[in-house]
């Protein structure tokens, strides 16, 4: 019989440092298995080979959370905008248990089921009508008897508190992650007071994840642990955010760049911006460290090296490779090998040879949210006279700016 694996509390109420995996939605869109807009996980039954090699390329990189690829698994955002798959939100979700918990047995690792925000609260749908979405999903896990769930991506903290209620009636260990940066949610709640209402709600880790840079979410999460301590409340804090540089993104976070989603490459971080942030989250009292969107495997190998004292063992995927590139000593040209130390990788400001691009972009916010008619959930597919009219409004939104 196997040993009994720690779970994610009881590792975190320990000082241990738990290392989440990285970004699925963007990492298999690049791969040919997932559809840029919908965002949709039915790779998980489709293509479930794509889905567990992810996994195990994490599992490797030295996570030990697997969490489910269940993002936007809900029934309603599986038929919004015209979308027709074969497959239903509960055969998704069950295949997605499956594959987490079959890699997460190859290690120690744990499953997190997942679930994020719905077209149906941006819709005006009753707490009860959210809840009866996120209840459906969350019998799955139950029933696949995932180790602890994840409420995440959300960007107003009222659809997450809705959220953690539901998760926390399974008596599971319940995260819950709004997608904010240090100036709140999208209703102005500051992140301080976005974490005391997810504590409350029964949340015994909280953060944020998505939407931002590291060290922009850092900051975030420094001021959620600032707003729980100020109420006299207790928590453990995660982080998990994007792979890419964010300096010029407004309160919605980098879905207002002009780059996204297919131009964001400009903007990854190397595996050395990986380090600091590993080591300035781990300064600030965070110890579920992970990654979203446009992480890699290597992004995560990264951290778990840095964090390797603190954790007692570099992950597999370090066999190959020698911190701060020692391995070049061993490189033909001399020039290369003169590279082969810490304080030179620490140091370099990547170029990205593109001499007519700006540093920055200007964000295309439109300051529509919560209710707006733009924001409704369709079944039927977007028409060519609606297309007219976002294109009127993107037209007004770059005068204006």
């Amino acid at each position: 019989m196997a040993p009994t694996k720690k779970g994610v509390l009881e590792r975190l109420n320990a000082g241990e440092v738990v290392i989440g995996d990285g970004g699925f939605v963007f990492a298999l869109e690049k791969r040919g298995y997932v559809k840029a807009g919908p965002w949709t996980p039915e790779a998980a039954a489709t293509h479930p080979e794509s889905v567990r090699q992810l996994h195990r390329e994490f599992l490797r990189a030295g996570a030990n959370v697997m969490q489910t690829f269940t993002f936007y698994a809900s029934d309603d955002k599986l038929v919004n905008r015209g979308q027709k798959l074969a497959f239903t939100g509960q055969q998704i979700n069950e295949a997605a248990c499956d594959l987490a918990k079959e890699v997460a047995n190859e290690g120690d690792a744990l499953v997190a089921g997942g679930i994020c925000q719905t077209p149906s609260y941006l819709s005006c749908k009753s707490e009860s009508e959210v809840k009866a979405i996120f209840k459906k999903q969350v019998d799955v896990f139950v029933k696949k008897n995932v180790d602890f769930l994840i409420a995440e991506y959300f960007e107003h903290v009222e659809e997450a508190e809705w959220a953690v209620q539901v998760l926390k009636a399974t008596g599971k260990p319940v995260a819950a992650c709004l997608c904010i940066g240090p100036e709140g949610d999208l209703n102005s709640v500051s992140p301080g007071d976005c974490a005391v209402r997810l504590v409350k709600a029964g949340a015994q880790i909280v953060g944020v994840n998505c939407h931002f840079d590291p060290m922009t979410c850092v900051e975030a999460v420094r001021l959620m642990k600032e707003g729980v301590e100020r109420a006299g409340l207790k928590a453990h804090y995660m982080c998990q955010p994007l792979a890419f540089h964010t300096p010029d993104c407004n309160r919605q976070g980098f879905i207002d760049l002009p780059e996204f989603p297919f131009g964001l490459e400009p903007r990854i971080l190397t595996r050395w911006d990986m380090h600091k942030y590993a080591r300035e989250a781990y300064k600030v009292g965070i110890r579920f460290i992970g990654g979203c969107c446009g992480f890699e495997p290597y992004h995560i190998r990264a951290v778990a090296e840095e964090l390797a004292a603190e954790r007692g063992i570099l992950p597999p995927a370090s066999e190959k490779h020698d911190l701060w590139g020692k391995g070049l000593e061993m490189h033909t040209k001399p020039w290369v090998r003169a590279r082969s130390r810490r304080d030179y990788w620490e140091t370099l400001k990547p170029a990205s040879g593109r001499p007519d691009c700006p540093s920055m972009s200007h964000p295309e916010g439109w300051g529509v949210t919560k209710g707006h008619a733009d924001l409704i959930q369709h079944a039927e597919a977007t028409s060519a006279q609606e297309i007219q009219h976002l294109l009127q409004m993107q037209k007004k939104a770059k005068s204006s700016a």
